[in-house]
């Protein structure tokens, strides 16, 4: 294989349609429907664990209504400058300090009154977070959605379409190797993939195992590693 200078490039800014449902779908509609203003909620928690999508369905959201036009921002140090009918997203709201917390109950009150929307993230649900009980009773009071990790059968029906969508088949022992090897979000997987189709088409080879391998240690990925 020739050496190529590899690196994996940023992933492709999150969307709600390069965003993976499994079993999110009632999730992702009801983002949808508030993007396309088709409900009056105030307020929407997204609680789930590591690698669930939380963040990317929050960020994906942001973006959508700042593509329609509303004013949109995310972050407690933002709700200063947002609008009251505007959309304030809080990721990972569990890591808040005491100063956040007060500052986001704030904002939620004045984005209710004004018509605005909070969409928040924890790793927990609202009732195991430990926030001020004001907060708490703040963020629960509104929409409240577990995002569930996709499994590995659904991970590997997305690269399997991901790969078809770049004119290649990706054989079921390859999809099994990456995700036995290598960070297991979908952003990090099809950049793999990405990496795979380049070097195949260069090479000349098949997209194999053994390439696969080549590939990773040559990205400095550990092997082994999740």
């Amino acid at each position: 294989m020739k050496q190529l200078a590899l690196a994996l490039a940023a992933p492709p800014a999150p969307t709600l349609d390069n965003f993976v449902a499994g079993g999110n779908g009632e999730a992702l509609a009801v983002l949808r429907t508030l993007v396309a203003g088709g409900s009056g909620e105030n307020m929407l928690l997204l609680w789930g664990g590591p690698g669930s999508g939380r963040s990317h369905l929050l960020r994906a959201a942001l973006a959508a209504f700042a593509a329609r036009g509303r004013d949109a921002a995310s972050g407690v140090a933002a709700a200063a400058d947002l609008s009251e009918d505007g959309v304030l997203g809080a990721d990972d709201v569990q890591r808040l300090d005491g100063e956040e917390q007060i500052a986001l109950f704030n904002a939620c009150n004045r984005l209710k009154a004004g018509g605005g929307l909070l969409i928040a993230t924890a790793d927990v649900p609202p009732a195991r977070l430990a926030l001020r009980e004001d907060l708490r009773t703040r963020l629960a009071s509104g929409l409240v959605y577990e995002v569930h990790a996709l499994s590995d059968h659904d991970r590997r029906d997305a690269l399997a379409a991901y790969a078809a969508a770049r004119g290649f088949a990706l054989p079921a022992e390859v999809a099994d190797y990456l995700l036995a090897r290598v960070p297991r979000d979908l952003a990090t997987l099809r950049l793999l993939l990405d990496t795979l189709d380049r070097v195949s088409l260069e090479d000349k080879r098949a997209v194999t195992v053994p390439l696969a391998r080549e590939v990773l240690q040559l990205l400095k990925t550990p092997d082994g590693a999740r």
